[in-house]
């Protein structure tokens, strides 16, 4: 009964608009105190420590500094040059302004991880280009909230982060490695039906008739920015230094650039940057720190065992549970974000992938995939909401876009369950 008032007081709390990480902690609390009505305190002094506990982990300093990182990258001007650089490569023609779009959020995704931060910075550049060029608003909408997607499987990642430390065995590293392939792949993916859509509805007319930015000089302006996944990855690659201390290189690598190269970010704008990484960050941190309270309430009722044993004996096999599973995350992806998914289910999750022996870190990049799908599958799409904004469009009208791309990814997802190695040959390759 205490259970189910947990899951029942959490969606009711969600339905009537309480915050996530408040009703998680609420609802958390209140269990913890029903399961312990007889004990001092009421068992609450486990409260105070869990949301500690959910905090003190080395793996999260990274999330902040991630945070800090996409501010900086967002205001610094690297989107504009790595657009025009983009340009400059595949040329222009229908079809064609989608397909930067999508390759400069792949890009943007090796070095903030956010997929929100990458939509606004993507969305601020390509949308009115779009637009201007004949593209209708819902379908520049569609394709960067779409295309930002991509951010949260490229690594560095935060949802991969908050992944690796519910997940013991999964390393960051290998985390990062094994989204490589499958982030790549859903890019290629989205390319597809966005070039497809564009050329069947004649869009883009106009943009044939725009010059052709020169290959050099945009390669030169666009070098920067070119640099800094490859100092990122390169970097904990080459044993420099850790994910965490990635970040902090990343900001100052940021910062440099901002400040010195392009001369974009100002000292009097450090305090805007700071303020807004501070705010995002905070909530990310705060959610975590309460879903800890959650996970504990969980473990102590005696959820997870029951759930795990009713789901392997209900004769659906390894196949049916997995696809169960995918149905269950694609659903929630919709009116949830990343890192509380992750959070929510994860604990729930992880002793049916240890009785079916699956790869933790295999299963990581699957459950990350889903959640990619989700953050622009309406109606709550995290990405199409910030992308929606900037076009000034209802998150309605891009429906009869989004489809198409939800299902191609949806094809890319199929393709890791068939073939795992697909996310597990590179981080074996690497050594991790």
């Amino acid at each position: 009964m205490i259970a189910a008032l947990l899951f029942t007081a959490f969606i009711l709390m969600m339905m009537v608009g309480v915050p996530i990480g408040a009703a998680l902690g609420l609802a958390g609390a209140a269990c913890i105190a029903l399961a312990n009505s007889s004990v001092q305190w009421f068992g609450l002094l486990a409260v105070p420590q869990n949301f500690y506990a959910g905090l003190g982990k080395y793996p999260l300093l990274a999330v902040p500094m991630f945070v800090l990182v996409g501010s900086i990258f967002d205001r610094s001007g690297v989107a504009q040059r790595l657009v025009n650089f983009a340009i400059a490569i595949v040329g222009r023609g229908p079809g064609m302004l989608p397909v930067v779009a999508i390759a400069v959020a792949m890009f943007l995704g090796g070095i903030s991880g956010s997929g929100p931060a990458t939509a606004a910075a993507v969305g601020a550049v390509m949308i009115g280009a779009m637009i201007r060029t004949g593209y209708p608003a819902s379908y520049s909408a569609a394709v960067v909230g779409a295309a930002a997607a991509t951010d949260i499987l490229i690594p560095p990642s935060i949802a991969l982060i908050v992944y690796s430390v519910l997940v013991p065995g999964a390393s960051v590293p290998a985390l990062f490695a094994a989204g490589m392939i499958p982030g790549v792949l859903v890019g290629l993916a989205l390319m597809i039906p966005s070039v497809w859509l564009a050329r069947r509805h004649r869009m883009g007319a106009e943009e044939a008739a725009l010059p052709r930015p020169p290959f050099w000089r945009s390669l030169r302006e666009a070098i920067w920015g070119l640099a800094a996944p490859v100092l990122i990855l390169g970097g904990m690659r080459a044993g420099w230094f850790t994910p965490t201390e990635a970040a902090v290189v990343a900001v100052f690598y940021g910062l440099f650039v901002g400040m010195v190269i392009h001369r974009t970010i100002k000292v009097r704008d450090l305090f805007v940057i700071l303020r807004e990484s501070g705010e995002l960050s905070a909530v990310i941190l705060l959610v975590v720190a309460l879903a800890g309270i959650f996970a504990y309430s969980l473990s102590t009722l005696g959820v997870i065992d029951p759930l795990t044993r009713a789901i392997v004996g209900s004769g659906l096999g390894e196949y049916g549970v997995l696809a169960l599973i995918v149905l269950l995350l694609v659903v929630a992806g919709m009116f949830l974000d990343g890192v509380s998914i992750f959070l929510i289910f994860v604990p729930l999750l992880l002793p049916i992938v240890q009785y079916y022996k699956w790869n933790p870190v295999w299963f990581g990049i699957l459950l990350t995939l889903k959640v990619a799908l989700g953050q622009f599958t309406p109606p709550l799409a995290v990405n199409l909401m910030v992308s929606c904004r900037i076009a000034k469009v209802s998150m309605e009208q891009t429906v009869p876009w989004v489809i198409w791309m939800v299902a191609s990814m949806l094809v890319v997802v199929l393709a890791v369950i068939a073939f795992p190695q697909l996310a597990l040959w590179l981080p074996r390759t690497l050594g991790y």
